[in-house]
Order: C-alpha cells, then sequence, then structure tokens
C-alpha cells in the first residue's frame, strides 16, 4: 500500500500553493504515494491559474473520501482564506491559515490516517502576526506532539546534517549543548537512517570551536565536555560514531563519502553547506517526534517576491515528498 502523505499548503501568500500544484502535477509522485493537500481549495485554484497546470482539485473532509491518482488533487478544505488574499506580502491571514494547516496534519498524523507530513514553507512575520508565537515548523511540531526530544535533520543528494541546536542565538547554542542531547541526536540521527534503509549507517560529530578545540587550544574545553562522553556512551551501544572533527573539513569528508551524517552543533554551521550544495534539492525533516510523526519540508521560504509569477522551482517540494515516502512507517 503506498502511504498516504499529508501536504500543507503553507503560507498562501507565498509560492507554497504554486510548488504544491506543480509537484503533484508529477506523475510520478502518484506512483509513489497517495498525497492529499491540506489547505484551501480556492488558493489551489488560483495557483492553478498562475501555473497552468491542469489537475483536478476535489475539496474534501476526510482523507477516507479521497480518490488518488495521476490528474487528482484531493484537498481537505479548511475554508480559511479566499482568493483575494494578497499575494507576496506579509499577512496574518496567511500566518494563521498556515498554522491551522500544520495542525489538522498532525491531528490526522498522531490518529494514523496520514502516514507521513510534508510541508511548504510559512512565514515567520505572518505566523506571529496571527499570535502564534513560534520560531518555525520544528517548534509548533513539537508543541503541538508534546515532544521534548526532536531534532532538526537536513538532507540533500550529497550531504545530510541533523543539528543539536537551531533558532537560538550562538552563544545560547553553546549553553544548550549537553552530553545527554548529543547523545540523544546522534541515537536519533542513527534511527533515521535505519529507517530510511541504511542498516549500519556512519556518524560524524562537528566540533564546537574551530579545529575542534585543537586539544585545548581554542575554547574552553566544550569538546571533552559536551561532545566526547556522548560519543563514547553512543560507540558502546554499537552506533558506528566519530569525532568531534573540525567544521571546515568535515563537510568536505562527509560529502566524498566518508560518513553517512554530520552532527551539527549549531543552526549555521549545519544550514550552510547544505544550502551551498543547492537549496533547490534540500529538504528538511524533523526526527525525535513523538507518537512516530514524520514531517519533511522544502528547504527554502516563502519567495514573496516571486510569488504569484509562476517563477518558483518544484524541486524541493518534490524532494521533500520523496523523503517522506522513504521515512513512512510502511503499509502492510
Amino acid at each position: 500500500m503506498k502511504p498516504i502523505i499529508a501536504i500543507t499548503m503553507g503560507d498562501a501568500a507565498g509560492i507554497g500553493p504554486e510548488i504544491v500544484v506543480k509537484a503533484l502535477a508529477r506523475e510520478h509522485v502518484h506512483q509513489l504515494c497517495r498525497p492529499i493537500v491540506i489547505g484551501d481549495v480556492s488558493i489551489l485554484r488560483r495557483a492553478l491559474g498562475w501555473t497552468g497546470v491542469q489537475l483536478e482539485i476535489r475539496a474534501v473532509r476526510e482523507p477516507e473520501e479521497a480518490t488518488f491518482g495521476p490528474g487528482i488533487l484531493p484537498c481537505i478544505d479548511l475554508q480559511l482564506l479566499t482568493d483575494d488574499l494578497p499575494v507576496g506580502r506579509v499577512d496574518a491571514r496567511a500566518g494563521n491559515a498556515a498554522y491551522h494547516y500544520l495542525a489538522k496534519a498532525v491531528e490526522l498524523a498522531k490518529e494514523g490516517r496520514v502516514d507521513a507530513i510534508c510541508t511548504a514553507p510559512l512565514n515567520k512575520e505572518a505566523l506571529h502576526l496571527a499570535g502564534h508565537r513560534y520560531p518555525g515548523h520544528t517548534e509548533i511540531l513539537a508543541h503541538l506532539t508534546g515532544s521534548e526530544d526532536y531534532a532538526m535533520m537536513l538532507t540533500s543528494p550529497k550531504l545530510k546534517v541533523i543539528h543539536l541546536t537551531t533558532h537560538v542565538g550562538l552563544r545560547k547554542a553553546i549553553d544548550l549543548i549537553t552530553p545527554q542531547r548529543t547523545y540523544d541526536v546522534i541515537k536519533m540521527a542513527h534511527d533515521a537512517m535505519v529507517r530510511a534503509g541504511r542498516e549500519k549507517p556512519s556518524i560524524a560529530v562537528c566540533g564546537i570551536n574551530p579545529h575542534a578545540g585543537e586539544n585545548g587550544l581554542f575554547g574552553e574545553g566544550e569538546e571533552e565536555e559536551k561532545l566526547v562522553p556522548a560519543i563514547r556512551m553512543a560507540r558502546l551501544e554499537g552506533i558506528d560514531v566519530s569525532g568531534p572533527y573540525p567544521a571546515d573539513t568535515l563537510f568536505y569528508r562527509a560529502v566524498k563519502g566518508d560518513f553517512d551524517i554530520v552532527v551539527a552543533c549549531y543552526h549555521d554551521q549545519g544550514h550552510t553547506p547544505v544550502k551551498v550544495l543547492g537549496i533547490d534539492t534540500g529538504v528538511n525533516i524533523t526526527v525525535g517526534l513523538k507518537g512516530g510523526v514524520v514531517r519533511t519540508s522544502v528547504d527554502h521560504g516563502t519567495a514573496f517576491d516571486i510569488a504569484g509569477k509562476n517563477l518558483c522551482d518544484e524541486s524541493s517540494m518534490l524532494a521533500a515528498i520523496q523523503a517522506a515516502v522513504e521515512l513512512a512507517p510502511k503499509r502492510e
């Protein structure tokens, strides 16, 4: 049985609706999964007009009512927006709708009625204007699932990175790194890679300081205090993990194939190499959510400057759907 993937429409004033309809117009997507959009039918139909994509949009109330197949786009129509919503600028209505699309997807995933969630981008300013004070998708998902131990993973064709910390300042990020957090993220990386089909993944941990501290020359011993104990603990459990390694050479080695996934210590340390390699093929994955909820996302923003102009590239959405299929629980 092909997995049911719930695709949230994201911020309707951005390129989310356009990349959704462009991606679901690809026949091979329907060979991989049964996609169902959570959003607003009126906005999706507007996106069809902008892109020239030929799809039959069918409004449904529940996933069980949907008909799947090439040329069909089933949508759980929450009827939160109308097609006169301004495009290309911050709007609290779009921010509120984006939150509720995600909340509905999480509800369905927790009930086992969809197998994974794939999200189009939201806009943090619009989200906050609507009263939803979260740094982004990851934190909303953690709240809605009651998850405390979770992590952000970025993947691309040549590099996979998982983060110890994300949306906090650098000084706070270093404070938040503990041996327990490092161990937990190593374990999440291992489990996610095994779920994706890698039997014994090779994991490398980045240093916090330049040259990974170089035996105390740089920093105040953060590597020995915060990273090394966790690496040793994981290795005792049979996990293939090593480090800490200097960040300035580790990502090159990972791209070359020496490691399957890298543990990055903070946001920019992990995000920058993945996005340099190609933002259009990157995928953002939230791992460690309670209840086995699987979520993947495009690795780009709402792109207000090109919204409504049919200039967006759906490659990252296609990659995110593929990742969702790979990580979704297998149906019997």
